[in-house]
């Protein structure tokens, strides 16, 4: 659904039915793209399991405080970045090891093909998560969510400048890592 048709739908749900409807509902609508961004700032599962979990809990408790400024999928994803970057800040982060990343494709090929697309995308993944966090953020918001300028500022909590600005670096970086 479009995010305008979506807000009102939420609206509609949060004046008519309780907020478990629409949370069930945002779960299922964007649950893989809360997941994913949870996983692309901590890098572990285990974790953003734990952030995934919590991000709806929390949009559980404040879903009435929801004033469309921003599409739901940014309201979810600017969320999501706060609870991560305060579990990275906790003492039980620093405790856990690190879990590998590991990308799947629905695609059939060949066997050969397959394995080439593969290592390619594990390669280029690799180089993101190596990115500080900063870079890989607005990557991944940019590449993967295909979130505008301004709805990535909106996440980040920081001006279109300064997304432009650590887009530019990232991508700068990520061709240098590519080249040597």
């Amino acid at each position: 659904m479009e995010s305008n048709v979506k807000f009102e739908y939420l609206k509609y749900l949060s004046e008519s039915s309780d907020a478990k409807a629409i949370v069930e509902e945002l779960m299922t609508e964007y649950g893989k793209d809360v997941w994913n961004y949870a996983f692309s700032i901590t890098r572990k599962w285990d974790q953003a399991d734990d952030i995934t979990q919590e991000v709806f809990i929390k949009v559980y408790k404040n879903i009435f405080t929801f004033r469309s400024e921003a599409s739901v999928k940014t309201w979810l994803l600017a969320i999501t970045r706060n609870m991560a970057l305060d579990y990275r800040k906790s003492a039980f982060y620093r405790r856990v090891t690190l879990i590998d990343f590991i990308s799947s494709r629905g695609e059939q090929s060949s066997a050969e093909q397959e394995v080439i697309e593969q290592m390619a995308i594990n390669d280029m993944w690799k180089a993101v998560l190596k990115l500080p966090v900063k870079y890989r953020e607005v990557l991944i918001l940019y590449a993967h969510y295909q979130l505008s300028m301004k709805e990535m500022a909106e996440v980040l909590g920081v001006s279109v400048g300064t997304v432009k600005s650590r887009l530019f670096h990232a991508r700068n970086k990520i061709s240098k890592m590519k080249e040597s």
